[in-house]
């Protein structure tokens, strides 16, 4: 499956609780909805934030995190791949073009990364070298790491995979994978349309992304985890989409991760807003890729009853990305029935 890339970071971040309340549509009865909440107390203990990372004069890297240290001789090595800076997965380029790939890195290990390469495996090279250099990276710290690529002529989407070796050429896990990629679409007329292909808009000043085949893959793994114990299917409703992606891009453009909206309001408000009717509802938020999200909501017991959630009929996604916000991707998932 796709990077999974913060759930270990969201395993030390994200502290879980579940509210009742009896808050209750107009027009029905009124039935205890279900909310199950992420937050992230500023003053938690342990807290690590992934941090934007300051632009550098090297194209090839940049890094931030406290002073470099020896790593110690029983060190462990592991690592996530925190975000894909440039070029998501299916971003349409021009045949033949020149472009910069950039990951960010997150050292989750106890060894301080020095001699670290990021080396190409197999798939498409792309023009792609042996190995790039990373820079000298401390535990907890995050780094930028790019490989120049050259678009191939012919239209078709190209994947390369690529994985993080230490200074003695040893894998370093990236989360549960071995291996990260880029995949890029050449060409290819409609592509822009093609399912997982991101579309950049802005609102005010904050440029974002949405990814409709992101936004699928959840609710595919969502209905897959519900088909494994018995539970029906979701369908999904248009309200609860609505409701769940305006949090989303409100999270990602006010940069929190949070049920209450920058303006106050609560679940309940958004899905009046939105025109949902029914009386039981619940949502739950992630940051991420699709794995990611299911990855986090896992790990939680009460999270991973929600989305197993036997009431339940309906469900909504919302998935926006802005590089510029502190998580990257937002997930908000509303859910609901009679």
């Amino acid at each position: 499956m796709k990077k999974n890339r913060l759930f270990l970071l969201i395993l030390l971040t994200l502290t879980s609780c579940l509210k009742v309340s009896t808050e209750a549509l107009p027009t029905q009865t009124p039935a205890p909805p279900l909310f199950v909440t992420s937050t992230l107390p500023p003053t938690k203990p342990a807290l690590v934030v992934p941090t934007r990372i300051p632009p550098t004069s090297t194209p090839e890297a940049a890094v931030t995190g406290t002073a470099l240290a020896s790593s110690p001789a029983s060190c462990r090595d592991s690592a996530i791949l925190v975000e894909d800076v440039t070029y998501p997965d299916n971003t349409r380029v021009n045949a033949g073009e020149t472009f910069t790939k950039t990951w960010k890195l997150q050292n989750t290990g106890t060894c301080t990364w020095s001699g670290y390469t990021v080396a190409f495996v197999d798939g498409d090279r792309m023009g792609a070298p042996d190995s790039v250099p990373v820079p000298e990276t401390p535990a907890k710290a995050t780094v930028e790491v790019s490989v120049q690529l050259t678009a191939p002529s012919a239209e078709k989407i190209y994947r390369g995979n690529f994985r993080l070796l230490n200074a003695e050429g040893k894998t370093v896990p990236m989360g549960t994978e071995s291996i990260f990629w880029v995949q890029v679409v050449v060409g290819m007329g409609g592509a822009a349309n093609m399912a997982g292909t991101p579309i950049v808009s802005q609102v005010g000043n904050c440029t974002y992304t949405v990814n409709e085949g992101y936004v699928q893959q959840l609710i595919e793994l969502i209905n897959q985890a519900r088909a494994e114990v018995g539970r029906p299917a979701l369908t999904v409703n248009p309200q609860l989409t609505a409701a769940a992606q305006g949090h989303s891009l409100d999270m990602a453009c006010n940069d929190f991760l949070r049920h209450s909206g920058s303006d106050g309001s609560w679940i309940g408000d958004r899905l009046r807003n939105a025109g949902y009717t029914n009386p039981y509802y619940l949502e739950i938020i992630a940051i991420g890729l699709p794995q990611d999200a299911m990855n986090q909501w896992r790990s939680d017991p009460a999270h991973w009853e929600a989305v197993l959630n036997s009431r339940v009929t309906e469900i909504g996604v919302g998935y926006v990305y802005n590089k510029f916000s502190s998580y990257g991707g937002y997930w908000t998932v509303d859910m609901g029935g009679p």
